[in-house]
């Protein structure tokens, strides 16, 4: 975030200075100026997303698995289909983690019913179940014709250098 902090801080002070006068000593007091106070707001924003964690989920487990749409527990925002990219992209979280923080059991799905629904029977309809099942034959077929995983061979066992083989005698 540093490299970005001082990215936003040039822009600011460059968009400043292309409006207004500034001498050597004023351009660089407005960029320590303009670089503390974006500190302190990435300090603060922080800090209220650590009280939010703490805090607690903002919405009940059963409101935010409705039908129709997925609401975040963090955050409360709702209106999604599915929480996935919602959790990576805002929170930077992975769904085992927000499982975990809010006691999601493992069988509740991250997305809404009807979309999972409407996903399964859009596959179905194209049949990529029937493909999926061709493709896993065809590959059973190919690893039995070389040999399969039951006779895979032993792993060589690693050489040992002569000057380390002397070493430990």
């Amino acid at each position: 975030m540093a490299s970005s902090l001082l990215e936003l801080t040039a822009n600011i002070v460059s968009s400043h200075a292309s409006v207004t006068e500034m001498s050597g000593e004023d351009l660089l007091l407005e960029l320590q100026k303009v670089h503390v106070a974006l500190q302190k707001l990435e300090v603060e924003a922080g800090e209220e997303a650590e009280k939010a964690d703490a805090r607690g989920p903002a919405i009940s487990l059963k409101k935010a698995f409705q039908p129709d749409q997925v609401s975040c527990m963090l955050c409360g925002k709702s209106g999604m289909k599915t929480l996935a990219r919602h959790l990576a992209q805002v929170h930077g979280m992975k769904p085992g983690e927000y499982r975990k923080l809010f006691g999601i059991p493992s069988g509740q799905a991250l997305t809404a019913r009807n979309f999972s629904e409407a996903r399964r029977r859009m596959a179905q309809e194209k049949g990529l179940a029937d493909n999926l099942a061709k493709a896993r034959a065809v590959r059973a077929a190919k690893l039995a014709a070389k040999g399969g995983p039951a006779e895979k061979k032993p792993p060589k066992t690693p050489r040992v250098p002569k000057q380390k083989q002397q070493m430990s005698a």
